[in-house]
């Protein structure tokens, strides 16, 4: 391990490696390391002393299995270079770099050509964005020809592949755009410039032609690193990009990241969300620069800089720090599960929170536990990384483990959309959440949004609830499989001012879902390959009949060196085995190409479910029930009877017609008179004051008259619950509540003079600590604080329903729960939001009748004075 860093390069480049498995591409990291300073000798793979592999178990295999990285400075530049496995089934390692790099060098052997997993590369570049240099090594060896090679990759990749050293270069570039052909036509060649802005659209792969262990052409593909690579931009405020978890050799935790913008420096605390949801706030106690097996610490790191940082406790591959946003899911995920199986005496529940800090260095490992079977799972993508994992197990735990025959990982969709409704109300808590569930095309996986007004459940509370959607994998219910194609849209919710907690909205949120997935019709999905198959002429029947058999769809073969070629699909589950199979009817001479294709509807989908026998009203960890609260209790509700206690009305059908939600005929309104009301008021309030004589209206005689009774409205208000629908109050409430109350008073109270309106104003007495409860009069209206434990919510339920069953009350809220009580109790109702603008219009109108009122008298003055 080295000291400190001495400085920094003007700017920085982050490299990848890619390649197919034996391509050579350890072979080049070693050629670009030495040839640029780095390294005082050449290490071979075949030697087992190459400076990036390492690893014991990578030495004793010879091909890479975890990504490295080294440092390295061309003239003015920086170099992270960032070695990535070649084998497919080490392919998830390879992919979590991608989101980092700045470009990549796709290194192909020139004896084996473009091969099926290079293909899956290229496309996995084309996903991220990645500009890309490709160099064909070993061109020492045995090939088909420079001319050849590159007719293949243009083919077989891009048509944008140029061979750089060839004479006609130049044109070529020149047909990689019309503006590159206008500038070539006008100039009568292309600068580096032309060409680097080229690469960095991504119309321009450059290729190389060497050999890494011979150190040709290796010179020439620095040099155009140098000249045409793109480099890393600084994007301002800081963010970065976390790809990787691993341990050092004393166990410390290492958070691998890249540094998108701003700085990072040392002890700098970083606020960050874990994948439970918690938020945690830790200091950075180290920046490593690391390079092979060692590492030089930094104070401070720039833009474009990957460093290794310790003190982070919940960090996760893919995660965005700072303005940084998180990754995209990853393309390439395992499709096969299996059981780990362990020695005699062997706990299972202590290894199980080892196994899940592999699963942290792992993303693609997803460690699950059956409590019931007490049964440890894990998935891979291949026989490659089962072998891998048993070697970690052993060398970090000094375990021995094995693994069943694995079985195919199934995903569930629906075929029609449901509304999914989850309420969890235990004493003293409280959420409601409703989802809609509806079907998407194959391999859109989980769609998540929201159409909930705000002045119904607060923007908070609605990204907690998208939050808890996205943290986990939900299961279905056919098999107990994740969830896919599924957009999942909250289109209401309900909270409690005292009793709602985050994980309130947890819970309903998972019930939610849950409770949709039960009502849907579930169709099960199994995963597919995509194959290539190459084999000797005298076997393609064979072949045929075998890929018919299972349902596999394939193009007609090509031709290639002797053999032919078969590409298509089929099941996973079909084809798992079958390398061996082909091995031995093949003579060894077959070869079979595999990569994940996507889900599609399952073949034998009511054996399968049998065969598993998942029960999901037996799944304790994943309910679909609800729990309401009756006479201080809470209790389950069974899924389909749900609907029958929810507090908020279905939104997948609030336009149909609703015999339970329309409002009572008027004749039903009418049961109680408006003397009973004012009894109920005076019961409540005490006796209600009114002037003997009230002041002529306008247009009348200066004169008092008799205060004759008329017909009044009642209005019932949710004091907290318009403050925070009134965007000037909201903000007044923000830094003065009891001021935001008093303005809200003045307001009602001129709205009343104006209308007549009888009003009560309703507060939460538990915003006013050690408040016994009160009822008083502020001018012309009724004021009412709840006593302690008494919530407004359960206040104005009370006199909706003493006073209801009249036209000429009404409830303002957008309470939903209270707005269902009133509209049980027969009374009217409207939202705060409405009611807001309604005020706002009667004090506009008050305005203008005073400012009409200051222009008449302004007017009578100056006439006598006049006079």
């Amino acid at each position: 391990m080295g000291g400190q860093t001495s400085g920094k390069p003007t700017e920085h480049l982050c490299l990848g490696l890619l390649a197919h498995v034996d391509a050579g591409k350890t072979t080049l990291s070693e050629a670009m390391l030495y040839l640029s300073g780095r390294l005082k000798r050449l290490g071979r793979v075949d030697h087992r002393d190459s400076f990036l592999d390492h690893d014991a178990l990578e030495r004793a295999r010879g091909i890479t299995i975890f990504s490295k990285q080294a440092e390295l400075t061309l003239p003015g530049l920086g170099v992270t270079l960032l070695d990535t496995p070649g084998h497919a089934d080490l392919s998830a390692e390879m992919e979590r770099t991608l989101p980092v790099l700045d470009c990549a060098v796709l290194v192909i052997s020139a004896s084996d050509g473009v091969q099926p997993h290079t293909e899956t590369l290229w496309r996995l570049l084309q996903r991220y964005e990645l500009p890309c240099f490709v160099f064909v090594t070993k061109m020492d060896l045995p090939n088909a020809g420079r001319e050849a090679l590159t007719a293949e990759l243009r083919r077989r990749l891009d048509g944008g592949c140029v061979d750089m050293r060839s004479p006609d270069a130049q044109e070529q570039m020149a047909l990689c755009s019309e503006a590159a052909m206008e500038r070539f036509l006008e100039q009568g060649s292309l600068t580096d410039a032309d060409a680097a802005v080229l690469v960095r659209q991504r119309l321009l792969t450059p290729c190389y032609f060497g050999s890494g262990l011979k150190l040709d052409g290796v010179e020439a593909l620095l040099d155009a690193l140098l000249r045409l690579a793109p480099r890393a931009g600084d994007r301002g405020d800081f963010g970065a990009r976390v790809f990787k978890i691993a341990r050092d050799a004393q166990g410390q935790r290492l958070t691998y990241m890249k540094i998108t913008g701003g700085e990072l420096k040392v002890r700098t605390p970083l606020s960050y969300r874990a994948q439970d949801g918690r938020t945690l706030e830790e200091k950075c106690t180290q920046l490593r620069l690391c390079s092979g097996m060692k590492f030089e610490t930094a104070e401070t790191l720039s833009a474009g800089q990957i460093c290794a940082v310790t003190g982070l406790s919940a960090t996760w591959a893919g995660q965005g720090l700072g303005a940084e946003p998180d990754a995209a899911e990853p393309v390439l995920e395992p499709v096969l599960s299996y059981r780990v199986l362990l020695p005699p005496g062997a706990d299972p529940a202590l290894l199980l929170p080892k196994l899940r800090q592999l699963g942290e260095e792992e993303a693609q490992l997803h460690v699950s536990w059956n409590s019931r079977a007490r049964e440890i799972s894990v998935q891979f993508m291949g026989r490659i990384q089962t072998e891998v994992f048993k070697s970690l197990v052993k060398e970090r735990f000094d375990l021995d483990v094995g693994l069943d025959q694995g079985r195919v990982m199934y995903r569930e969709t629906i075929a029609a959309t449901v509304e999914g409704v989850g309420h969890f109300e235990p004493l003293r808590h409280y959420a409601e959440v409703h989802l809609i569930l509806e079907p998407l095309p194959p391999g859109s996986g989980l769609v998540l949004d929201t159409v909930c007004p705000e002045d119904e459940l607060d923007r908070n509370w609605q990204r907690l609830i998208l939050t808890h959607l996205q943290e986990k994998q939900h299961p279905g219910v056919l098999t107990g499989s994740p969830v896919t194609d599924i957009k999942i849209t909250l289109t209401a919710g309900r909270a409690h001012l005292k009793h709602t907690e985050g994980g309130d909205f947890r819970e309903a949120t998972y019930r939610a879902v849950r409770q949709g997935l039960m009502q849907a019709e579930s169709i099960l999905l199994e995963p597919w390959y995509a194959f290539t198959l190459e084999l000797p002429p005298e076997q393609l029947g064979r072949a045929i009949s075998d890929l018919r058999s299972i349902n596999g769809v394939f193009s007609s073969p090509e031709e290639k060196e002797g053999l032919l070629r078969l590409t298509g699909s089929a099941p996973v589950a079909a084809l798992n085995g079958y390398m061996t199979e082909l091995a031995a009817y093949s003579h060894g001479r077959g070869r079979l190409s595999l990569r994940p294709d996507g889900y599609r509807p399952c073949r034998h989908q009511e054996e399968i479910v049998a065969d598993i026998g998942y029960d999901p009203l037996s799944d304790v960890e994943n309910p679909s029930d609800s729990v309401f609260c009756a006479h201080g209790a809470g209790f389950n509700v069974r899924w389909d009877k749900v609907p029958e206690y929810m507090h908020l009305p279905s939104t997948l059908r609030r336009n149909e017609p609703d015999a339970h939600s329309a409002p009572p005929p008027l004749r039903q309104s009418l049961d109680i008179d408006e003397r009973e009301l004012e009894a109920i008021m005076e019961r409540e309030f005490g006796p209600i004051r009114r002037p003997s004589y009230r002041s002529a209206q306008r247009n009348e005689a200066p004169l008092l008259v008799p205060n004759i009774p008329e017909k009044r409205e009642y209005l019932i208000v949710d004091g907290y619950n318009l403050i925070f629908a009134w965007p000037e109050l909201k903000t007044l409430a923000a830094e003065r509540l009891d001021l935001a109350r008093t303005r809200l008073k003045d307001m009602l109270s001129s709205y009343c003079g104006y209308t007549r309106a009888e009003l009560v104003l309703v507060f939460d007495g538990y915003r006013s600590p050690g408040n016994p409860g009160e009822r008083s009069e502020y001018h012309n209206i009724h004021v009412a604080y709840t006593a302690d434990g008494e919530t407004g919510d359960a206040y104005i339920e009370r006199m909706a329903d003493q006073i209801g069953k009249n036209y000429a009350v009404r409830v303002i809220t957008s309470d939903n729960l209270i707005r269902l009580t009133a509209l049980r109790a027969g009374v009217l109702r409207t939202s705060s939001k409405e009611f807001a603008l309604e005020v706002k219009w009667v004090l506009e109108q008050i305005e203008a009748v005073l400012a009409e009122s200051n222009r008449s008298a302004h007017k009578t003055r100056l006439k006598d004075g006049h006079q």
